[in-house]
């Protein structure tokens, strides 16, 4: 057959010497996602000639050859036309300049594919679909009725199994059939009145998607991205529509499997689902490990029996006090009892047995309190080496353990894209894309596994907004626990005002952030696989070795850390600073004095400031004030580590000391507000 005579009018202002072109035979573009066989059908039609080169300005590499009478290009692996990187912005130039757009896509793969197609046709260009994969389709008993699909898209439509060259020869029929598909009519109808601007229906529909490098070229500005918005539904609701024609399994696990990823990503079912699955997450990291593993490991195994003994251990051999507190049902101080061993000498093995029994007999907590200030440096309160175990160990370990674990499975079953997706619009008001609300979600939980979580984001700018977030705003759930008891005493009225107060600044700090920081937020380009159940083998391996690797990057941090609490505890420093900020609390937050313990404890865990207000006698807005400055104060040492870890020295440093002046301020506007 003929190749169709087509004459090649280029628009004035596209870049037509971007490559080496004959501007009298018709462009052949090869388009489609990564990884779905394009090259193999473009060295089907180029043969031996190909002219291969460097996009100018770019290091994308461009293919060029020759078939009958076109031109054929091989362009990148692209999600979508647009302007977004430098693959998307080569694909778009010669995507603009192409007469033939030859669409391949995967079979198995559908519903991430389409998308693109669908954008293909809404810019009018003449379109040709090659479904290839069609072998692995029929593996995973998907059947594809091509002929229904031809039919819903308005486009030629062939099966390929590329590798095998199976379907190629249909290829060139296929590019002769090529031809414009079924549109939006309202959008082709707004599309056409913008041609006299814009000049083609390609640009014209780019500019409404925000390109601004398109949009440029004709002096106009680009629509805003909610109207991008609107037009991605939109396609993304049609895809889903014809999907659900054309394509079926043969098996009931395939059916559900698809029925769920439709539903997961539906604004009618998506959100309550996202709510039970999140819950669910919530409860398993959030309460179960956070919580109830940690109260384990953390209290019993760490402190309780790990500590206990080092600690033991280096009181039998060095001159120390031993502090008893016997504890009451309700876990206050009963009586104390001290263990007072000579400077110099070793512990009394028959007084040591007195004191284990003691310990063993009651309901106790234990301090040791040494003589020597380098004891006091590694095995104190706040000692180096003992603080940095029980934390990285019997802390943190069940919590990267637990978020790991969880974060597989959503990633194993298909759901995590679907869920990124789904509230990707409502997080952009805060400078986020759909991938942040798992560390949001996460955060109250544990803010320290959440800013791990951060790495799930792929821009700079966004880890720095979503950190700064979670470090500012969000209450991990043992301090929600002490702040949901200590609202419920305080009534409705300032359960209210503090939760209005703690929304509208994690909403202000997002804001701002996101108009003050340099960038764009970048677009949410995910695969959508098939959802599927978990494959425990996947979940195990990805579990381990991403806990093996953060811990592994994690404990320098954590021992500095504790080392630095530790030295301030030893040179007095802690003292000085509880004192500095008694005249800020009692002037400006206008709280008893002794609430400096609780500020100062919350430096080490969150939830030890708040509990340390349990015990202070405190009107309901003194209450709402105090937890105001407690929830935006400084993270705690171990969510500092992390965070120094994952953003930097500086930015952490910048985030710290920011939250501590916000903080103060916030939770003083308050205070002087209502009390």
């Amino acid at each position: 057959m003929e190749p169709v005579s087509t004459q090649h009018r280029p628009h004035k202002h596209l870049r037509t010497d971007a490559i080496p072109t004959d501007p009298l035979k018709p462009k052949i573009v090869l388009v489609g996602n990564p990884n779905v066989g394009k090259s193999v059908v473009f060295n089907y039609l180029s043969g031996l000639y190909v002219d291969v080169s460097n996009f100018p300005g770019t290091t994308v590499e461009v293919s060029k050859a020759s078939y009958l009478g076109y031109e054929v290009f091989d362009t990148p692996g692209i999600y979508g036309v647009s302007s977004f990187n430098d693959e998307e912005r080569v694909a778009r130039d010669i995507i603009l300049n192409g007469d033939v757009i030859i669409n391949i896509v995967d079979a198995v793969h559908l519903e991430r594919d389409l998308f693109l197609t669908q954008q293909l046709i809404d810019m009018g260009k003449r379109v040709g679909v090659v479904v290839n994969m069609m072998d692995e389709a029929r593996r995973q008993r998907i059947s594809v009725d091509l002929e229904l699909l031809e039919k819903e898209l308005g486009v030629p439509v062939i099966g390929t199994v590329a590798i095998k060259r199976k379907g190629l020869e249909e290829v060139h029929e296929l590019i002769v059939r090529a031809s414009e598909g079924i549109q939006n009519r309202a959008l082709h109808a707004e599309l056409h009145r913008m041609l006299s601007t814009v000049g083609s229906q390609g640009e014209a529909l780019l500019v409404l998607e925000g390109d601004a490098i398109v949009a440029d070229r004709h002096g106009i500005p680009p629509a805003d991205i909610s109207r991008r918005e609107e037009l991605y539904i939109d396609r993304r609701n049609r895809v889903n529509r014809i999907l659900q024609r054309t394509v079926s399994d043969m098996e009931t696990g395939k059916r559900l499997s698809a029925m769920l990823g439709r539903i997961a990503v539906s604004p009618l079912f998506g959100f309550p689902l996202l709510a039970v699955i999140l819950y669910g997450v919530y409860l398993f990291v959030g309460v179960f490990v956070a919580q109830d593993v940690v109260e384990i490991t953390e209290g019993r195994i760490g402190k309780g029996i790990v500590e206990y003994h080092i600690k033991s251990w280096v009181a039998r051999n060095a001159a120390t006090t031993v502090s008893i507190d016997v504890l009451d049902a309700e876990g206050d101080v009963e009586t104390s009892r001290d263990f007072r061993f000579p400077d110099g000498t070793k512990a009394d093995p028959g007084q040591w047995q007195d004191l284990r029994e003691f310990r063993d007999g009651h309901d106790i907590e234990f301090g040791f309190t040494y003589d020597n200030p380098w004891l006091v440096l590694f095995f104190g309160e706040f000692g180096a080496v003992t603080m940095t175990l029980t934390y990285l160990v019997f802390l943190l370990l069940p919590l990267v353990l637990g978020f790991y674990f969880a974060l597989s499975v959503l990633e194993d079953s298909g759901y995590l894209p679907r869920l990124a997706t789904l509230v990707d619009r409502a997080l952009r008001v805060i400078g986020l894309n759909g991938r942040a609300v798992i560390p949001l979600i996460l955060g109250f939980g544990c803010v320290t596994m959440a800013t791990i979580t951060t790495r799930l984001l792929g821009a700079q700018r966004e880890k720095t907004i979503a950190t700064t977030i979670l470090q500012l705003a969000i209450p991990c759930s043992a301090q929600l626990g002490v702040i949901a008891a200590l609202l419920a005493t305080a009534g409705p009225q300032a359960t209210l005002i503090y939760s209005a107060v703690i929304f509208s600044f994690l909403v202000a700090v997002g804001t701002i952030m996101n108009r003050s920081l340099p960038g764009k937020i970048s677009p949410l380009l995910i695969d959508l696989p098939h959802m599927r159940l978990p494959q425990l083998n996947n979940v195990t391996k990805k579990t381990l070795y991403k806990t093996y690797f953060f811990m592994k990057e994690a404990s320098p941090w954590f021992f500095i850390g504790a080392l630095v609490v530790s030295i301030l505890q030893v040179t007095g420093s802690l003292v000085r600073i509880m004192g500095a900020l008694e005249p800020l609390l009692v002037g400006w937050l206008q709280l008893p004095r002794e609430a400096a313990t609780a500020f100062v404890m919350g430096l080490v865990r969150r939830d030890f400031g708040a509990a340390g207000m349990f015990h202070l006698d405190l009107s309901a807005f003194q209450t709402v004030a105090a937890l105001v400055t407690l929830t935006l104060f400084v993270p705690c040492v171990a969510s500092l580590m992390v965070m120094l870890k994952e953003r930097g020295v500086r930015e952490g440093m910048v985030i710290w000391i920011g939250s501590l002046i916000l903080a103060l301020t916030v939770g003083g506007l308050v205070s002087q507000i209502l009390i």
